[in-house]
């Protein structure tokens, strides 16, 4: 389901709109609940999208990352490999086809690659392209010439978060800029590709800084954008943050003012879905229109049975998209 933004009818808020959204009074919610969720049925129906995620390469990363397990930081105790088992990949590409799921999204670990390993990449993505499979890659920084080759190995989507605001990124990654992942990401767009991008939410961030990257998202306009509510992993710097700020309340209006932001995008609630809002899914689905299921990366999830289950017993229908 695709629509044009309406700017004639659709909200177009200000960084002082946005900010005065995250401070929405508790007793104030439904309200903005309520304003949000008629977007999300504007645009999105009552369908609900589930991808599965596969951990194709993980560890050893460069990028020093402050959240994350596989970072050059991190002394997290996870599985380290170059290249997921083919087996596992194809597996999991079955599994999203037999279960009529929207997308397989494939993460690597790692900030660059050779031509050659892009080029292991791309037959991988061609074998999986056969089913007519929606893949989805988050995949670091990419030479142009690399982007291409996944692009004609048949690509649809990449997923490039801005993670946090423009003035807080120093905060939590030392090895590349925010800028960077912003010129990667319009370097992508202009090879025709679907762009997922947002961000994470509880590393020490101010509010603003929550307005701030919506808004640089509402540039970007992603196809996909999925905020991601921090779990803190032992062995990383953020491994003992402070998470109690993130409670059900906060947390949604951080969905709803994405759904305000960029009503048109998919929202998705990535990572913390399970934790921050348990026994709250119809209400957390009445604003996003996309989850994960079956885990996230180095981190477990909610099983694609529990997770069908959720969507239905909450009212709304899961989205048939791949063959």
């Amino acid at each position: 389901m695709t629509t044009t933004y309406d700017k004639e009818t659709d909200p177009v808020l200000s960084r002082e709109d946005a900010i005065a959204i995250l401070n929405t009074p508790d007793d104030q919610l439904q309200d903005l609940v309520d304003r949000a969720a008629a977007l999300r049925y504007k645009y999105k129906g009552n369908r609900v999208s589930i991808h599965i995620l596969t951990n194709a390469r993980s560890g050893n990363c460069s990028q020093d990352c402050a959240y994350c397990a596989q970072s050059c930081r991190s002394t997290a105790d996870i599985e380290k490999y170059k290249w997921v088992d083919e087996d596992k990949l194809y597996h999991n590409n079955d599994f999203v086809n037999e279960h009529h799921l929207s997308r397989h999204c494939i993460g690597l670990s790692g900030m660059k690659f050779t031509d050659q390993e892009i080029e292991e990449l791309a037959r991988r993505i061609r074998k999986m392209k056969e089913h007519g499979t929606h893949l989805c890659c988050s995949i670091g920084f990419l030479t142009e010439k690399q982007a291409k080759m996944l692009k004609d190995a048949g690509l649809d989507r990449i997923n490039h978060n801005l993670n946090s605001s423009r003035s807080f990124y120093h905060n939590i990654c030392s090895t590349h800029t925010f800028e960077q992942r912003v010129d990667n990401i319009h370097m992508l767009q202009r090879l025709g590709f679907e762009i997922c991008s947002g961000g994470i939410v509880g590393m020490g961030e101010s509010k603003e800084d929550i307005a701030d990257m919506l808004l640089e998202l509402r540039e970007i306009q992603p196809e996909a954008l999925p905020i991601n509510f921090l779990l803190p992993i032992k062995g990383t710097p953020l491994g003992d943050a402070d998470t109690s700020g993130l409670t059900t309340e906060y947390c949604l209006k951080v969905l709803c003012l994405a759904r305000l932001m960029v009503p048109q995008s998919d929202i998705r609630c990535a990572a913390g879905r399970e934790v921050y809002f348990k026994g709250q899914e119809k209400k957390l689905l009445s604003v996003v229109d996309s989850i994960f299921a079956s885990g996230y990366l180095t981190e477990g999830g909610q099983s694609i049975q529990g997770t069908l289950r959720t969507i239905t017993d909450a009212g709304f229908t899961y989205e048939i998209e791949s063959a």
